[in-house]
């Protein structure tokens, strides 16, 4: 039998503890990258608990919603369930006020007034109370006033890894690209629902002749720290089943709907739409490692947004100013040079913190610290990842900071489960000068 692979390794003279959270039955995950599960001044952590590390989901699939107390007990309390998640996304779980850590959202499988299937609870946990929304959410704003959503059956068709399959099975009537559905504004207090800009809108600017033909949808939609700024990823395709063939928009907009500003577009030549062109030859993440993705975008400030994409011919981390004809900027020149789940520290936009996807040969991810100011790279731990995992089933590390930007929170299976784990980076964060790792 071969040797388990080195579970985790760091730099000898920058040492980053790595521990695992919680010790209790079940496997633990959180999510994404973009949105913090860090709460209550770092006194909580949420995730999901699910049964197993690895499984193809449906309908009836259970994930419990919950938390950790950082320091006390380290035992999940659950405080619900929900059966509308996946992998990548889990439940969109997030808090509504992360600082005072009391009020929280996810997604569940309800009536629905605007999506019928999908809805949302928000649980207070001072009271223990929840409230159902019939409007499933993307992503609330900063401010906990709104939040953003978009329809879960039509990204189960488009971008499986992201959607949800409702009790009826996935959509195959879904219009190309309607007049009546787009991205919807969200009311958290009285559950009242706004389209800003429909599939159909989204098509007519600035219309190219690759979405002629195409199924359109939207994605990665955040909202900046002020709450008054929404960006999202416009993508459209012949070819669902090959996510190469995917093209994309960078877009940002008011949060009623005005002022819409193209940033970055990728469209491009897709000669995978060949009639002999077999999507099953596609690995696990070509699409990730695509010359032409634009990825993971996340608002660095109130003005500038950091993306993985292209611009001016060329694939790097590019910083993107808000503005008309904003300008834009190379971040990590040769030494960023892969696709990552990328956020700058919540307390030091000098720390950027990202991931790599698995190496071919070694399969292993590695967990990056960038410090921008020294244009220094900082590899703080490297994670084996099977290579068994599907692009439906894997699991990312998309790590994520914590309030104070001296810890980070990182989903993992190194260690042959599913778990959440803590990365103390205070001796990389709190020194002066820089290093070349």
């Amino acid at each position: 039998m071969n040797p388990s692979p080195d579970l985790s390794r760091f730099p000898s003279d920058e040492p980053c503890p790595v521990k695992r959270i919680g010790r209790d039955p079940g496997h633990h995950f959180f999510g994404y990258y973009d949105k913090t599960n860090w709460g209550a001044q770092d006194r909580l952590l949420l995730g999901h608990r699910v049964a197993d590390r690895d499984f193809e989901l449906t309908p009836e699939t259970v994930a419990e919603i919950g938390y950790y107390e950082m320091a006390d007990d380290r035992i999940f309390h659950v405080i619900g369930s929900t059966t509308a998640w996946n992998w990548q996304m889990g439940s969109q779980l997030q808090w509504l006020d992360a600082a005072a850590g009391q009020r929280l959202v996810y997604n569940v499988q309800a009536e629905g007034e605007l999506y019928p299937g999908f809805g949302s609870v928000i649980h207070d946990l001072k009271t223990g109370e929840s409230r159902l929304l019939q409007t499933p959410i993307y992503v609330a704003a900063p401010n906990g006033r709104y939040a953003v959503t978009v329809d879960y059956d039509r990204l189960y068709i488009t971008h499986r890894t992201i959607g949800y399959v409702g009790e009826n099975g996935p959509k195959r009537d879904l219009p190309l690209c309607p007049d009546d559905d787009g991205i919807h504004r969200v009311d958290l207090e009285t559950g009242e629902t706004q389209m800003l800009i429909s599939y159909a809108g989204l098509k007519a600017l600035d219309h190219q002749p690759s979405m002629d033909k195409a199924i359109h949808w939207v994605s990665h939609i955040e909202i900046n720290p002020s709450s008054d700024r929404i960006l999202f990823l416009h993508r459209w395709t012949e070819r669902v089943e090959d996510e190469t063939c995917f093209l994309h928009r960078l877009i940002t907009m008011n949060p009623d709907g005005s002022d819409v500003r193209i940033l970055e577009c990728s469209d491009h030549p897709l000669p995978q739409l060949a009639e002999d062109f077999d999507p099953t030859q596609v690995g696990t993440f070509d699409y990730e490692k695509s010359e032409y993705q634009i990825s993971h975008p996340l608002w660095r400030d109130d003005r500038h947004v950091i993306v993985w994409g292209p611009h001016d011919g060329s694939i790097h981390y590019h910083l993107y100013e808000d503005a008309d004809d904003g300008q834009v900027t190379i971040i990590g020149k040769g030494i960023l040079t892969e696709n990552g789940h990328m956020t700058y520290s919540p307390v030091d936009k000098r720390w950027l913190l990202t991931d790599t996807y698995p190496d071919p040969v070694t399969n292993e991810r590695v967990l990056i610290l960038f410090d921008v100011d020294n244009n220094v790279r900082y590899d703080v731990g490297s994670f084996y990842a099977d290579p068994a995992l599907t692009k439906d089933n894997r699991c990312d590390l998309h790590p994520r900071w914590s309030q104070d930007g001296q810890r980070v929170c990182i989903d993992s299976m190194h260690q042959h489960e599913r778990q959440m784990y803590e990365i103390d980076v205070s001796s990389i964060v709190n020194s002066k000068g820089g290093r070349t790792s």
